[in-house]
């Protein structure tokens, strides 16, 4: 299985929030492309990798037009709002608490770079707020996680998940998971092969969504 896309991982500050470049904005167009018309992407895998595919794939999205959310799910180790400049709290932590309301934890990101005026809305973003310890597992699979992202989905055309990694608690993946149409996995660039997707696939059979393929990550 051949890798959806190639992309290079931006170290911290190296650009605007919500800016890609135009190599960048062409690798996350085709990554789109490969995952067709679905509704709600779940991005997961390695640390670095997977968080910068899931800011690339939504703002790609919002870009070529199509209302799109981000929804940060690693409850346990949030990282969106730092990375976007974005507000940490209330997030999704505090509404699952309900600690927050719906349109407290919403943060609009006006993108910027190649193509941005094509942007008809700004990218909308959802932390995931104060770091959770114990309680991220049972906050995932509750009612209320399962009706924030089907609210998400049907207000929507596209809901790109942010993690939890691979090697979260399964609790914390599963309803995530259940949340997406599809899922991808970031991997480091050596470990792109058609063996390791084989792997990832059996490992990831008892998801309740369908694995789409692997993205290399430099």
């Amino acid at each position: 299985m051949k890798a959806l896309a190639e992309i290079a991982v931006p170290s911290p500050g190296e650009a605007r929030p919500g800016t890609l470049r135009r190599e960048e904005l062409e690798a996350f167009a085709a990554l789109l492309g490969h995952l067709g018309r679905h509704q709600s992407v779940l991005v997961t895998g390695i640390e670095k990798g997977r968080r910068a595919c899931a800011v690339g794939l939504a703002t790609a999205a919002a870009i070529a037009g199509r209302r799109t959310a981000l929804l940060e799910c690693d409850l346990a180790n949030p990282a969106l709002a730092k990375r976007l400049d974005l507000s940490g709290a209330p997030g999704l932590h505090e509404y699952l608490l309900c600690e927050a309301e719906a349109q407290q934890i919403l943060q609009p990101l006006v993108l910027a770079g190649p193509e941005s005026g094509r942007a008809t809305d700004p990218l909308v973003c959802i932390p995931a707020g104060k770091p959770a310890t114990q309680a991220a597992s049972s906050l995932l699979e509750s009612e209320s996680f399962a009706h924030a992202s089907s609210k998400l989905r049907a207000a929507y055309e596209l809901l790109v998940l942010d993690g939890p990694s691979l090697d979260a608690d399964p609790g914390q993946l599963e309803p995530v998971a259940a949340a997406a149409d599809a899922l991808v996995v970031c991997v480091d660039r050596r470990h792109a092969t058609r063996r390791s997707a084989r792997r990832l696939k059996r490992r990831l059979r008892g998801l309740p969504t369908r694995f789409a393929g692997l993205v290399a990550c430099d």
